[in-house]
């Protein structure tokens, strides 16, 4: 391991020891498996409780991983439903529905604190979160949630060889943004729209694409996938177009500029302009 990220992980280590537990907010994604990782890890099983919402947004699949991750690990996991889809300030979709996803998802966490009045709130953002747009983090502020990776200087880069250095499963994992993200601004957020984009994705997996993302445009699809995998997509077009449209879209378009994360926040710039 190289000196700088061996220094991470020895601040990583104390901001840990110097706190009696945590209550990990749990997506199954790398970044919060790596944050539950390091609590289990430096202050032990029993201070130390993952939690993780079965929302509609989440993946099945996800939840699964997680589900195993935590078995792996001797992890106490709870699962919530944080019903964050009833709300209409989130399921009217604004441009700040993740800041009610989260606000949902702390007050639940902050009553499971009620149990364990010692143990700090924690998320798995990472230093490099501040780059985007992110209304979920105003939320984790508004709450008190702490987030051990970004106040060590634990970068998106840093995560990813940390997790491949204790040899975490999903240390290459793709990002997985929650489903509700492949919906355009100001789109109603429902559920059937959840479980189309979730089987449309789970087609293109099947085909050998692990990272995927389907964005729901009302009865057109948009497929996207990373640029270089792009002609291979092409190649398997129709098998995808016609296996896409059997969960309910009329039209599927494959997208030639490929996967470009935070795609539908193009929008913010726009109308900031």
């Amino acid at each position: 391991m190289e000196a700088l990220l061996k220094d991470k992980l020895n601040r990583l280590e104390q901001w840990f020891l110097a706190r009696q537990g945590s209550i990990v907010a749990f997506s199954g994604g790398i970044d919060s498996s790596l944050a539950l990782y390091m609590a289990r890890h430096f202050q032990g099983r029993d201070n130390v409780v993952g939690v993780i919402s079965g929302s509609e947004s989440l993946k099945s699949r996800d939840l699964e991983l997680a589900r195993d991750f935590c078995r792996r690990y001797d992890i106490r996991l709870e699962e919530i439903y944080t019903g964050e889809i009833a709300d209409e300030r989130y399921n009217s979709n604004p441009v700040n529905r993740c800041y009610f996803c989260k606000m949902h998802l702390f007050d639940s966490l902050q009553r499971i604190k009620e149990q364990y009045p010692a143990f700090d709130v924690l998320s798995g953002a990472n230093s490099d979160d501040g780059g985007d747009y992110r209304p979920g983090m105003q939320a984790a502020t508004e709450h008190r949630v702490l987030s051990p990776l970004a106040e060590c200087g634990i970068t998106k880069p840093d995560v990813r060889q940390l997790a491949q250095y204790f040899g975490l499963p999903n240390w290459n994992k793709p990002a997985s943004p929650c489903l509700s993200s492949r919906i355009p601004y100001n789109q109603p957020v429902t559920q059937e729209k959840l479980r189309q984009i979730e089987a449309a994705e789970s087609i293109v997996n099947e085909l050998g694409f692990s990272d995927v993302r389907v964005r729901h445009y009302g009865n057109m699809a948009k497929v996207e996938v990373p640029p270089a995998e792009f002609p291979r997509l092409q190649a398997v077009g129709n098998e995808v177009v016609e296996k896409i449209k059997a969960v309910g879209f009329e039209e599927v378009l494959l997208d030639p500029e490929g996967l470009v994360s935070g795609k539908l926040n193009r929008v913010l710039n726009k109308s900031s302009k």
